[in-house]
């Protein structure tokens, strides 16, 4: 079974509470997981962000949306039981709550007319949605505009000079925190060329273990023997870490054969190599920030 949406979790949600008692979100969380028989795996599923699992956050967004219409009421920190509207709500046995369904709620409304926002023209409009969460639609948003940004990358790494691209190599794995000083990465990279090698870096800034690099502008799909022969250059320095970088793909045999040798080689491909761009802030710049903010609770009990 699919993780179901947030709205079609209101009315099991409502249910769950009808027995007038406190209940956590979190035992109902877990009610409404075993209700609809989620997996393990289905339960762990993550946002793109991965700062909540799925079903948490829309059984969340289920539990806000019932209190904006006056359904159950927040007694203390994560905790809420069911109002005396929402008990009659439960009595006329509706077949499903969802947003029309809340809309006859005035409450309801003046949140709904406070999301959409000044109905001016040409304003942008954020809506409620009735099969997304708000989180879900930002961050699909923000993962949509991330992917444009690593096509539009990799098709400059693409036309880079061979130059160019050592150096981009070089800024990538600074920022991920190898090679010490810029200076001595600098030197390192692009000015080995031994037998299939071309380039060193500290794997720290005490240069306690050394990884070898072989990183290479590819037209085509870079097969086995390319990744075979980066294997055996390893072997004749008796190094176990290299990193093999191309700006095209590999093979499927490439990347059966790096899991199956002792040697640690780590495979990035030009998809690859651009989402680390933008992770560790190579060649890209900060446009705008959104913060998402939540209620303290803490903050308001009176001790």
């Amino acid at each position: 079974m699919s993780i179901p949406k947030y709205n079609k979790l209101m009315l099991p949600l409502l249910e769950f509470a009808s027995d007038k008692e406190e209940h956590s979100i979190r035992s109902a969380i877990n009610y409404l997981a075993d209700l609809y028989e989620l997996t393990e795996e289905e339960k762990r599923e993550l946002l793109p962000s991965g700062s909540q699992p799925i079903f948490d956050n829309r059984a969340h967004w289920a539990k806000t949306y019932l209190k904006k219409a006056g359904l159950i009421e927040y007694t203390k920190r994560g905790h809420f039981k069911i109002t005396e509207r929402g008990l009659k709500v439960l009595e006329e046995k509706p077949e499903k709550i969802d947003n029309d369904f809340l809309e006859q709620f005035n409450e309801f409304v003046k949140f709904k007319e406070k999301s959409n926002g000044p109905t001016k023209k040409d304003k942008p409009k954020i809506e409620v949605y009735d099969d997304k969460t708000p989180k879900e639609v930002l961050e699909e948003a923000h993962q949509t505009i991330t992917e444009d940004i690593i096509r539009e990358l990799l098709d400059k790494i693409k036309e880079a000079t061979p130059d160019f691209f050592e150096k981009l190599v070089v800024d990538l794995l600074i920022n991920m925190g190898y090679g010490g000083s810029r200076k001595d990465a600098g030197k390192a990279i692009g000015k080995v060329n031994d037998g299939g090698i071309d380039g060193i870096i500290n794997e720290d800034r005490l240069g306690l273990d050394i990884i070898y690099i072989q990183a290479k502008k590819w037209g085509s799909t870079v097969g086995r023997p390319e990744i075979q022969k980066f294997a055996g250059a390893l072997e004749g320095k008796r190094a176990k870490k290299g990193i093999f970088i191309t700006t095209s793909q590999y093979s499927r045999e490439a990347l059966n054969y790096v899991s199956n040798i002792t040697s640690k080689i780590i495979l990035i491909d030009g998809e690859l190599l651009a989402k680390y761009m933008v992770d560790f802030n190579v060649g890209v710049s900060q446009e705008e920030i959104f913060e998402i903010k939540s209620v303290d609770s803490d903050y308001f009990i009176d001790e």
